[in-house]
């Protein structure tokens, strides 16, 4: 039986060659495979720019569940996209990142790759198994097999949630993707000395994004480039916390990253926004106090936890005769201990309003800025950045779930504006003065006659 395992980079290089040139990157790649023969030797076939749909994928998943032993494994990545395996399996060095998934997809008697599937479909995909079978559900943090307990009356539903790593360099890239390859390796060799027959599940979330170089190209003529089209993976819904039947506190934002500045970064997009993997019991929000608080714990560098704070206070200003929301600061906790706060400016809007702004951060160029201010008894000083974009926020007056009119952290008239003002200005003066001294031109209302006398002109006129 022909297996996937020799053409893995191969047949995914077309791929992502295929999907770079003409679609966004709106799907993950999906690696199948099993200890049972002959699963999709009947296979459809996948055609080039073919998107895997979430009905298409549940329909190949079936043959997993028509077995005797129904023992499922879900290898579950944060994020990782076709390009992954194009692009870090040519990076040069020692490190083969990947290498145990390719030898187990051809040693293994039934493997699938499918290059593209709906990135909707996979993030989706744990609650879909849970509702395919009464499983005995086993969830792990790491591969490590002599954790792993399986009970053989029943089905087993082994959920493996791999650490979320960050992409800063192509080096600290090759290493946690070797690591994770070693991690899948490991606990599919375990499962197999021990005699138990299974499937197995390689996927992600949704997409990541992979540094694209180009390359020189020596040959003359002309060539046609293409650019790196944005991930459209976009969380399409806020967070919302309720209190009671309430809803409180509503936040939205397409990345949201801290930084400890000369440790490590985390990119807490997902944890919040599409896999909800954060702990927010500490909120709280009254008429006048809203204070929004994610605590997160699956974090790698992190002992315990880390927190952050969005403070949001709603007051009455006689001036403007009206409720004004404003976002008084934002503040990182680490392991229970305050480590960082920052003053948001600017950051008012009417109180029945959502305060939005495109990019908030520490840096000067942000729409809205966050200024870092002294953390009161703390014994050690850290730097921390915080990266929001698409920032939206609302913590009073909510109604049906839904953000009322936002109100941007933009000026109306911004430095470019005025730059473009004062110089249609001066363009506008030089036109009226150039039209004014034409106006002025006169002519003379008397002639030279070459056949009468000569004109005369008194040196008093």
């Amino acid at each position: 039986m022909e297996t996937y395992g020799d053409v893995l980079v191969p047949f995914i290089c077309t791929f992502s060659a295929l999907f770079g040139a003409v679609f966004p990157r709106s799907h993950v790649p999906a690696l199948l495979w099993s200890t049972h023969g002959s699963l999709w030797d009947s296979k459809p076939a996948v055609h080039e720019g073919h998107i895997i749909s979430g009905n298409e994928l549940h329909l190949l998943l079936q043959p997993v569940f028509t077995q005797n032993s129904n023992n499922l494994v879900l290898f579950l990545q944060d994020k990782i996209s076709v390009e992954d395996f194009t692009y870090y399996s040519e990076i040069h060095g020692n490190e083969k990142p990947f290498h145990s998934v390719q030898e187990i997809l051809s040693s293994l008697p039934s493997s699938l790759v499918l290059p593209a599937v709906d990135w909707k479909a996979t993030n989706h995909l744990l609650d879909y198994l849970q509702k395919k079978a009464h499983w005995h559900l086993v969830n792990m943090s790491d591969c490590h097999a002599s954790e792993l307990t399986v009970e053989p009356s029943k089905p087993n539903l082994i959920v493996v949630k791999l650490q979320p790593f960050n992409r800063t360099n192509d080096f600290s890239a090759v290493k946690a993707f070797v690591e994770t390859d070693n991690q899948i390796g490991k606990l599919t060799k375990a499962l197999l000395n021990r005699g138990i027959t299974f499937s197995a599940i390689y996927t992600a979330m949704r997409p990541s994004r992979v540094p694209v170089y180009a390359t020189i190209v020596t040959q003359p003529g002309r060539r046609l480039m293409a650019t790196e089209a944005q991930s459209p993976t976009a969380p399409d819904h806020p967070f919302i916390w309720t209190s009671g039947n309430q809803s409180c506190i509503l936040m939205y934002a397409t990345n949201f990253t801290v930084t400890a500045v000369g440790r490590t970064s985390f990119d807490l997009t997902n944890a919040t926004f599409i896999s909800q993997d954060v702990d927010a019991n500490s909120s709280y929000c009254s008429n006048m106090t809203t204070i929004l608080s994610l605590r997160y714990t699956n974090l790698t560098n992190i002992n315990k936890s880390l927190e952050v704070r969005f403070l949001l206070t709603n007051h009455f200003y006689l001036g403007s005769a009206r409720n004004w929301s404003t976002l008084d600061s934002v503040q990182i906790f680490e392991d229970g201990n305050q480590v960082a706060q920052f003053n948001v400016y600017p950051a008012s809007v009417p109180a029945e309003y959502s305060f939005h702004c495109q990019l908030v951060g520490t840096s000067e160029q942000h729409g809205a800025r966050l200024v870092s201010v002294p953390v009161v008894n703390q014994t050690v000083t850290q730097n921390w950045d915080i990266l929001i974009t698409d920032f939206q926020i609302q913590g009073f007056n909510i109604k049906n779930n839904q953000f009322s009119y936002a109100s941007d952290c933009a000026a109306f008239f911004s430095p470019a504006i005025w730059m473009g003002l004062v110089t249609s200005l001066v363009l506008l003066w030089i036109l009226c003065y150039g039209i004014f001294m034409i106006m002025r031109l006169s002519t003379n209302d008397r002639f030279d006659d070459p056949k009468g006398q000569p004109l005369s002109v008194p040196q008093t006129e």
